[in-house]
């Protein structure tokens, strides 16, 4: 496993479809993940730190976690199969170390939220993953959320290819 990093959020030119990027610590490669609208939003407004009256649902899901005794350690994607990315939560309640199955935009959402580490397994990286840009500044840094939240409000839902 490598440990990731978020790099920002970007959008598919061809379909508008939110993107996450992730970057590895060399800034040598990236790895961009389709995803939902919504989770897009999610991430973003973690990242931004930007407070809600209410739980939402990937703060109700670490709640929880956090309620029952445990933390989430950190947060693989573990991977590929016919471009769907699959993840896992590594969640340790005491003594105990228990891997839950999940997409990763809620993974990643989750990371952001309590604070973990990202892994990417090699594989994924070797088989999705791009060398870094030249040009960084074509991806939507996360410190830009006013650009992307007008980006995600032209967004349908009918618009978003998911590959979660």
């Amino acid at each position: 496993m490598v440990k990731v990093e978020i790099f920002g959020l970007a959008l598919d030119e061809a379909g508008k479809s939110p993107i996450i990027v992730l970057k590895d610590e060399g800034e040598t490669r990236v790895l961009p993940i389709w995803i939902g609208a919504v989770e897009a939003m999610s991430i973003s407004m973690a990242i931004n730190k930007v407070p809600f009256p209410r739980p939402m649902t990937h703060d109700l899901l670490l709640n929880s976690i956090t309620a029952l005794g445990g933390t989430i350690a950190r947060v693989e994607i573990t991977d590929i199969e016919n471009g769907t990315f699959f993840a896992e939560l590594v969640v340790s309640t005491g003594e105990e170390t228990r891997r839950i199955d999940c997409r990763p935009s809620d993974a990643i959402a989750l990371a952001v939220r309590a604070e973990c580490p990202i892994l990417a397994g090699e594989s994924v990286l070797d088989e999705a993953g791009g060398p870094f840009p030249e040009h960084p500044e074509a991806v939507i840094k996360t410190e830009d959320s006013s650009q992307w939240l007008e980006e995600l409000d032209r967004l349908s839902e009918d618009d978003v290819k998911y590959k979660m």
